[in-house]
């Protein structure tokens, strides 16, 4: 618990409780060299379910040098990438929003890593398997749970699967909010979904911390880094280009609305009746 006693040594205060899923914030706590255990610990949470052998070591591939500006721009992407001991590759990424793309740019980074791997004259079987782990605060998929795995299987029958290759994870937070019973003294993941919801009761996060040490020193790091006043500047420009995202979707649904109740009066004064406009909307798509 290094972290914790350099904390008390230099007399600082225990902190706000800040949000784990900041992505600036959850890349410092999972995405540097030192955070082996709790990214570990994490990883073994969600993919345990899928039958994976207990993850016992990993190297964390660091890819960052942060820039306030860069930390201000609402399309920086901030994702956790390690390599498993069988060579396995990992890339974890947060998803606060839904701007109705998440399949596809899932895809998009899932591919990104896996062809990167395959250096130029090298036979194809040298790819190595990459695990995609989305954690998202908005409801998808549609009709999922908590935790949902997909890879490529036979369509009439699910048993065959085409390769290892691609296995791509969600971790839905708006499902575990509304999910009735959490269990977290069974069950890791939610021990980590517990920690991660900043709607979750003192209590409850002072709980999975004394359960589990790797939510315990994901805490701690996280309290240490939140000691620095750059990385709060860092995290407050993160929560504030998360805000102005919300602003500007919302912006557009509202002016989409707008444009639809026009154009809808416009069929109306001319005598359209409903299944006149019905046809007429269908007709667009």
């Amino acid at each position: 618990m290094e972290i914790l006693h350099t904390i008390e040594a230099k007399g600082l205060e225990p902190l706000q409780r800040f949000n784990p899923l900041n992505d600036f914030l959850f890349y410092k706590v999972m995405g540097e060299k030192g955070d082996e255990p709790q990214l570990t610990g994490f990883l073994n949470a969600v993919l345990g379910p899928s039958g994976r052998k207990p993850i016992t070591s990993l190297k964390i591939l660091e890819n960052r040098t942060f820039v306030r500006d860069m930390l201000g721009d609402k399309s920086c992407a901030l994702d956790v990438r390690a390599v498993l001991a069988d060579k396995t590759q990992v890339n974890i990424e947060v998803q606060l929003i839904n701007k109705q793309n998440m399949d596809r740019r899932s895809l998009f980074y899932w591919g990104k890593m896996y062809t990167k791997a395959l250096k130029k004259g090298r036979d194809y079987l040298k790819l190595p398997d990459v695990i995609a782990v989305n954690i998202v605060d908005f409801d998808f998929p549609p009709g999922g749970n908590v935790r949902t795995c997909f890879r490529l299987r036979e369509d009439s029958d699910p048993s065959l699967v085409l390769t290892t290759a691609l296995e791509i994870h969600f971790v839905n937070m708006v499902r575990w909010r509304k999910q009735g019973e959490k269990d977290v003294v069974r069950n890791p993941l939610h021990r980590w979904l517990a920690w991660f919801d900043t709607e979750s009761p003192p209590e409850l996060v002072e709980e999975v911390k004394g359960m589990d040490a790797a939510i315990a020193e994901a805490d701690e790091k996280q309290e240490f880094v939140m000691q620095d006043e750059d990385a709060r500047d860092y995290y407050e420009r993160r929560q504030k280009a998360e805000r102005d995202r919300i602003s500007d979707l919302n912006g557009a649904r509202l002016e989409g609305e707008l444009k639809l109740s026009r154009e809808l009066l416009a069929l109306l004064d001319k005598g359209y009746t409903a299944e006149d406009i019905r046809r007429e909307l269908a007709s667009k798509g």
